[in-house]
């Protein structure tokens, strides 16, 4: 399966270090020893520790080809500095006790008073313009700009980033390593040299989003379901296992060590790179739209499309709108009994109504002081769900307590401090506050918090808990919407009776069928995972039990959350109630929650049950979390384990008991609730330093399936056209230098006419694949048994699936179909209603465009890269809609369609679209005579012309556009530089 272009470097293989991985000089590699331990494994290395300090010694040729590199980069550095123009503020960091931590270039070393006003997210991209300004990627007036925040940014000017690191998981990581592997091809046939396809900033894959819960409420269901995981997915795991060798600078952490995001802020969160001696603050972007869960522990970070992280990888700045920053101030504490769930769907909610979208959003003020960076990440999280770019936490004193906590060592700690305190990065609440400037201003006090959930359809339809029922009882009668079921009176009471493997079950509306705890927006948090542990503990005690039909599981974001439970002795009494430990990933939160039981899922679609899903998860969309449960609420683990006892959302907590007890007696939500002391007392009694060591230690030694993984190293990847899993895309099938043009829109037909908060699992779905869809219609022609077809989101690096699984969600509402629910379509000139792939296949092989149109909020959810290379490859050349979210527009900007807005107070429907008419977009066929946010005109065949704005927001998108996409410009630019 593997081919070699010629002698690939040793250096190829795995050379992190040279980006601060190894050795005290080079910082936040210092803190721990389990990844660059596996590197100089690979690379024939043996280390000796001692208190932080990293030792090679050499072994043969390796350690000569790592010299060179470590060398050639020290030269880099060398001539960064010297050709910076800011080089005089370049300043020697002393360590205490004598010598120097290194060198940083200085803010304070500026003498501009309007540093003093900038928010700290604004100063982290001014930092990041200063030490990259070489007046070609990064211009000195692009830090002018930075540094006049407060008058640049309401004018949406445009600045360049260059983020310190990549993140990836697995479903996107696959692609991003596929379109790597495809520029290399694509390098060699226009004459380049296919080993400049190359990351070079640091990139960290966590294979998290694999794992299914197909077994569940067993002690095996782990073992089990990890066996299935790599039987599924060998292909896949072996591919990224050769892209770790075949590229540099790309760590794969392997499957069942946890969840990226987990990961992310437990261990790869350097907060402070040292790089050979220049120190700057972590900065990270991710292919996944919850990288911002890293903004809690003050790095900044979000998700970007994979397409845009793939040209951050290849050296390529991050072209970005200078962002307004919300202040938002905090108060007071949370009362008894309210958890940072509560918190984080209370701020979702408030900030959805605020308006943050393609803005950060930055945390201030004295309730601060009372929240753990547990909260904190929690609410940084859920960023992509109230619509921001970030929600930052600064580093402050209790992050620094958290680094400790986390088994980061006390030197890197110290180092962390020292420069962030140095260069005005680091808040000292003991300290008087400069007065900083923000965008908007929003204020909660936190003691107005109360106990709530989210859903049934959206996170930030917030439901406070003593309003559940009643809000569950609206929802029946409540037309087809995102609050509602449009349920008939008269079935609304209707009970359902079958047998459940030989014992007496029943289902109703409202009751439960899954309730899980995952995800790391709360796995991450051991406050709400342990309290999740005192609730099961308390309804055992009492004599509580969940019922057998409830489909219960735990899956923590990383071995941390184990050990905590097992030292509390939590553990045995989740398992009792059915939450035993099913794999260390995703799982439920993504929709890899697996079948429910044959008995449950007829008793539902036989009745037309809205069964419901509980989860400790981020994202409820319809659709997203099973098939079957039409309605899923997002909650904190001890709710999750609460609504689990009682067996249905249609209950009222505060006055209707959850159950009866073993003496006959009823059972209330406050007999098992615990209090915050109890928590406080388990969480210092069972979280230490060492737990984290002790698993980060280990993370990447993997486990024996993946190490005998046999892979060999070679330049190119040898694509296999039999395989149903990785195959060579088309994307730059007859590409040549010159770039290809602004696509034109002409006589398109209309695809999908779709309505509001259209989401990524709409466009391209994760999930299951149904069995009468054209993706398995593919599998099975290709040999595939159903049993194997895996899911959506396991086979994304496959384009021929893919497109098949374009529009495929069960869920998706088209106009077109005059209230048929499915993903199909019209075929505008015969009629016929058709899957949407036929659909476009008919339209492509008649060379006719076609285009979407939506409305509101198109693409929120995931940031899905293939939302905008399904689409592409389905021949859709534009969409036109109320509103974008920012990763997708940006998304489908980077794969060539043209992302286009109504004009405010104009859609589909007060234009009068049917979705039948023809559309031409009268866009000018040389790029040169576009502008950012330029309005154009399309006009129908039917004789209707409207206007629209043009969301290519800045002149670098405007440059992929011309090129074809993102991805072709960045080869031809590479091989027009000669690097």
């Amino acid at each position: 399966m593997f081919k070699s272009a010629g002698t690939c470097p040793v250096e190829a293989s795995r050379l992190r270090f040279v980006y601060g991985r190894i050795g005290c000089s080079f910082g936040s590699g210092c803190r721990s020893l389990s990844f660059s331990g596996c590197l100089t494994r690979r690379l024939g290395f043996r280390t000796s520790v001692r208190r932080g300090e990293c030792r090679l010694r050499s072994v043969g040729v390796a350690s000569r080809a790592s010299a060179a590199v470590v060398e050639r980069f020290r030269r880099r550095i060398s001539s960064m500095a010297a050709d910076n123009p800011f080089k005089a503020i370049l300043t020697s960091l002393p360590r205490p006790g004598g010598g120097e931590f290194g060198k940083f270039y200085s803010l304070p070393g500026l003498n501009d008073p309007r540093i003093g006003r900038l928010p700290y997210s604004i100063r982290i991209l001014l930092e990041s313009a200063l030490r990259n300004c070489d007046n070609f990627q990064v211009s000195a007036n692009d830090v002018e700009k930075i540094l006049d925040w407060e008058n640049t940014s309401p004018k949406q000017v445009e600045i360049p980033f260059k983020p310190a690191r990549v993140l990836l998981q697995d479903f996107t990581g696959v692609p991003a390593v596929v379109d790597l592997a495809c520029m290399r091809d694509a390098m060699q046939s226009l004459g380049g040299d296919p080993e400049k396809i190359n990351p070079l900033v640091p990139v960290d894959l966590v294979i998290d989003h694999s794992v299914q819960v197909d077994m569940a409420r067993s002690e095996n269901a782990l073992q089990a379901n990890m066996e299935l995981e790599f039987y599924r997915n060998e292909e896949r795991f072996a591919f990224l296992k050769w892209g770790s060798t075949a590229f540099q600078n790309m760590l794969v952490v392997p499957p069942g060590s946890g969840i990226v995001h987990q990961v992310n802020l437990e261990y790869l969160g350097r907060v402070v790179f040292n790089t050979d001696g220049l120190l700057y603050p972590d900065s990270v972007v991710g292919t996944d739209s919850h990288t911002t869960m890293i903004d809690g522990l003050g790095v900044a970070g979000w998700g970007v499309g994979g397409i845009e992280a793939e040209a951050v990888m290849l050296g390529q700045p991050m072209s970005m709108v200078l962002p307004g920053v919300v202040g938002f101030k905090l108060a007071g504490r949370l009362r008894e009994g309210v958890t940072a769930t509560d918190l984080v769907l209370t701020v979702t909610q408030m900030l959805r109504k605020h308006g943050v979208v393609g803005k950060f959003v930055e945390f201030y003020g004295e309730g601060m002081k009372e929240l753990s960076l547990a909260d904190r990440a929690t609410i940084a999280n859920m960023s992509p769900e109230y619509g921001a770019t970030m929600g930052f936490f600064p580093v402050d004193h209790v992050t620094i307590q958290y680094l400790k906590l986390t088994g980061r060592s006390d030197e890197t700690v110290e180092m962390i401090e020292t420069y962030l305190r140095a260069n005005k990065l680091f808040v000292d609440y003991s300290e008087s506050q400069d007065e900083r400037v923000y965008s908007s201003y929003i204020e909660l006090d936190l003691t107005d918090v109360e106990p709530c959930i989210s859903g049934p359809k959206r996170p930030h339809d917030r439901v406070p808990l003593k309003e559940m029922k009643a809000d569950w009882h609206a929802c029946l009668n409540n037309k087809v919407g995102f609050k509602g079921f449009a349920v008939p009176k008269e079935s609304q009471n209707k009970v359902v009776k079958f047998s459940f493997h030989g014992q007496p079950a029943e289902l109703k509306h409202g009751s439960i069928v899954i309730a899980a705890i995952t995800s790391c927006t709360n796995t991450s948090n051991p406050s709400v995972m342990l309290g999740a542990g005192l609730v099961a503990k308390k309804a055992c005690e009492l004599g509580l039990e969940v019922k057998p039909w409830i489909k219960t599981s735990l899956a923590p974001g990383s071995g941390v959350v184990t050990k905590y439970l097992l030292q509390s002795g939590l553990q045995k009494y989740l398992n009792q109630q059915g939450f035993h430990i099913v794999g260390y990933g995703c799982t439920t939160c993504i929709g890899n929650s697996g079948d429910l039981d044959e008995t449950v899922a007829g008793a539902i679609s036989e009745n037309d049950i809205v069964a419901a899903a509980v989860l400790s998860g981020n994202r409820n969309f319809e659709g997203r979390v099973h098939p079957l449960t039409r309605a899923n609420y997002l909650a904190s683990p001890p709710l999750v384990v609460v609504y689990a006892l009682a067996g249905t959302v249609d209950i009222d907590l505060a006055t209707e008991p959850i159950g009866k007890g073993k003496d006959g007696k009823a059972v209330y939500f406050m007999d098992i609730w615990p209090s915050n002391e109890e928590i406080s007392a388990v969480v210092g009694s069972s979280v230490a330093p060492e737990m984290f060591r002790a698993t980060y230690r280990a993370i990447t030694e993997g486990n024996l399936t993946w190490n005998q993984l046999s892979v060999p190293q070679s330049t190119l990847y040898a694509w296999d056209p039999q395989s149903t899993y990785i195959h060579e895309p088309p994307y730059f099938k007859g590409m040549g230098m010159a770039p290809s043009g602004p696509r034109q829109v002409r006589d398109a037909y209309c695809l999908l006419l779709l309505g509001d908060s259209v989401t990524t699992d709409h466009i391209s779905p994760a999930g299951s694949i149904h069995v009468d869809s054209p993706a398995a219609r593919y599998l099975v022609d290709h040999g595939v048994d159903r049993r194997d077809f895996n899911s959506y989101g396991s086979r994304r690096g496959n384009d021929e699936v893919m497109a098949r699984g374009t529009f495929a969600n069960i869920r998706l509402v088209n106009k077109m179909l005059e209230g048929e629910v499915g993903p199909r379509t019209v075929h505008v000139p015969s009629g016929d209603k058709l899957s949407v792939y036929d659909t476009a296949t008919r339209y492509k092989a008649d060379n006719q465009d076609t285009i979407v149109i939506a409305g509101a909020e198109y693409g929120s959810g995931s940031s899905r890269d293939w939302a905008a290379k399904g689409p592409m490859l389905l021949g859709v050349k534009a969409v036109i809609a109320k509103s974008f979210e920012r990763i997708h527009r940006s998304n489908l900007v980077g794969m060539g369609i043209v992302p286009l807005c109504f004009m405010p107070g104009e859609d589909a429907d007060t234009l009068g679209l049917t979705g039948r008419e023809r559309f031409t977009v009268d866009l000018p066929n040389r790029v040169a005579e576009i502008r950012p946010g330029q309005h154009v005109t399309v006009t129908t065949n039917t004789g209707k012309s409207f206007s629209c704005t043009a969301r290519f927001d800045t002149e670098v998108e405007l440059a992929y556009f011309d090129h074809g996409g993102i991805l072709p410009y960045v080869i031809r630019s590479l091989i027009k530089s000669g690097r």
